[in-house]
């Protein structure tokens, strides 16, 4: 009785094992991204696991409002929020989050109309729209083209009036040859000025003015000098020439003239 159960069961796990290669090669060998582990001991099927990794690739904005776009070209109907919630998602794979910001960002492009009617706000775009759009926008491109050739052609015909008047006349020669030589001069005048930039008018005008203020500033400064000796005497009954002496301060000290 125990001979057989064991043969039973032995064969029951082999034929299992056999089963899970089978899976396992057929995984391995069209599903190559799977990661398949497995581990085996002394002839015996211990633990098997399969893991598998999918990547779900979401659908870009700009994918979401064409499609959105297409729902309202194919029906052609006036929808609110709630109808599109409900609709979009089955018909164009646009999950329900992202209904609204998706009609949203039509609206400000002004790819759909809305309005508020009673207590509902209802949206809708009818190709014929698109398709004005488009004329409009063609229109713009147009105009914007023919401007732009207008200004190239105007650009072109200076260029080639301004190459015409530079043609290498004898004449034109003579005005370069004379304008190098008042160049030259001018170098020459202008280090001469550097010599004699202390009686430039500017420069002495500048000095005067600094000069000006040194002199306020230094009679600032011998009023609190005085005011100091001032207070010194009155605090300390220290005479003039006892302060002088103490603080190093010349005789003939005195306001600037």
């Amino acid at each position: 009785m125990r001979s057989s159960i064991f043969a039973w069961r032995t064969s029951k796990m082999s034929a299992e094992m056999n089963r899970w290669n089978s899976s396992r090669s057929c995984i391995i060998n069209f599903l190559p991204n799977f990661n398949v582990s497995s581990r085996c001991s002394k002839n015996c099927f211990i633990a098997g696991s399969l893991e598998i990794k999918m990547s779900r690739k979401g659908i870009s904005t700009e994918e979401k409002k064409a499609r959105m776009l297409q729902l309202f070209y194919e029906r052609k109907e006036f929808f609110q929020l709630k109808d599109l919630e409900k609709i979009a998602p089955k018909e164009k794979g646009i999950i329900v989050n992202s209904v609204k910001d998706v009609l949203q960002s039509l609206v400000d492009d002004g790819a759909v109309d809305t309005d508020k009617i009673g207590t509902s706000i209802y949206f809708w775009a009818f190709p014929s729209k698109a398709l004005n759009s488009k004329k409009r926008k063609a229109n713009e491109l147009e105009d914007q083209l023919a401007e732009a050739n207008k200004k190239l052609k105007l650009t072109v015909d200076s260029i080639t009036e301004l190459k015409s008047g530079c043609d290498n006349s004898r004449e034109r020669n003579g005005y370069l040859d004379e304008i190098m030589e008042l160049e030259i001069q001018k170098k020459v005048l202008d280090k001469d000025m550097e010599k004699y930039a202390d009686c430039n008018p500017i420069t002495l005008r500048r000095m005067q003015e600094q000069t000006t203020k040194l002199k306020e500033a230094a009679n600032r400064w011998t009023d609190n000098v005085f005011n100091v000796k001032s207070w010194c005497k009155r605090k300390f009954n220290m005479e003039d020439q006892e302060l002088d002496k103490q603080f190093g301060i010349p005789a003939d000290f005195d306001y600037v003239d």
